[in-house]
């Protein structure tokens, strides 16, 4: 069997599995002149039904110069279970998404508690050689109030003091080797307190007002996001390394 034929397999199968975006008919996408752009993952939130949700925020970096084949949408399993199982799930989809592209490091952009099992990921499941920047939309760090009424594994998971979020929290900072943009909406009613979506070490960042679900809409956080895929955290101010992240239940 030739290296084309084997290659068109190896991109159907991932196509039936649903880890490799369909483009439009007869659609050209052009990257911005002279830059290759970085691949991109988008990871989903808690009880989320990707890729519907993430579309608007996949439309757009499309429309920005990112090729289809280069932006792909993550759908877990069971979009209510462990932070721990996503995790594997992700690294999954980026050895795809580094096959696809032949890239050595992709950068992610996770919503909501997808952020949580992005950083599983990256502190315990060596996905810091494979990520550049990583992207936290409304992503309840120390956990929220609001997983009272959340159910499944991962909705235990966010409850605030969980041995989950103790045991992610351990370190004083995000790993140093993965650049780090966290975004937040004063008016986030899932992220209670507000200060949980804020991660030290990460630029962080508060846009007025989308709702929580809206931070993957939003076209002012997606002005954020874009800056810092393409130019990283220049220009974002600098880190702040005064949040706690242990100790806190809730706080």
């Amino acid at each position: 069997m030739n290296r084309a034929r084997s290659a068109s397999i190896v991109v159907l199968a991932l196509l039936g599995a649903g880890l490799l975006p369909v483009p439009s008919a007869g659609q050209v996408l052009i990257p911005e002149a002279d830059m290759e752009l970085v691949p991109v993952l988008l990871v989903p939130g808690w009880g989320d039904q990707a890729p519907d949700n993430l579309r608007p925020l996949r439309d757009r970096l499309v429309g920005a110069g990112w090729p289809e084949s280069r932006v792909s949408v993550l759908a877990f399993e069971d979009p209510v279970g462990s932070n721990e199982v996503h995790a594997l799930e992700i690294a999954r989809a980026v050895r795809v998404l580094q096959a696809l592209t032949g890239e050595s490091k992709i950068d992610v952009v996770a919503h909501s508690m997808g952020g949580l099992a992005l950083r599983q990921y990256l502190q315990f499941e060596g996905g810091r050689e494979n990520v550049r920047r990583a992207v936290f939309l409304g992503t309840p760090h120390r956990g929220t109030v609001a997983a009272m009424l959340a159910w499944g594994e991962g909705g235990r998971e966010m409850a605030p003091g969980s041995d989950f979020l103790t045991r992610l929290n351990e370190a004083e900072r995000f790993p140093g080797e993965v650049e780090a943009l966290s975004v937040r909406t004063p008016v986030d009613l899932r992220v209670i307190p507000g200060s949980s979506a804020m991660l030290p070490g990460a630029r962080n960042v508060e846009v007025c007002c989308p709702s929580h679900n809206g931070l993957a809409e939003d076209e002012r956080v997606f002005e954020q996001v874009h800056h810092f895929l393409i130019h990283g955290a220049d220009g974002l101010g600098a880190p702040d390394d005064t949040i706690p992240l242990r100790g806190g239940r809730g706080g």
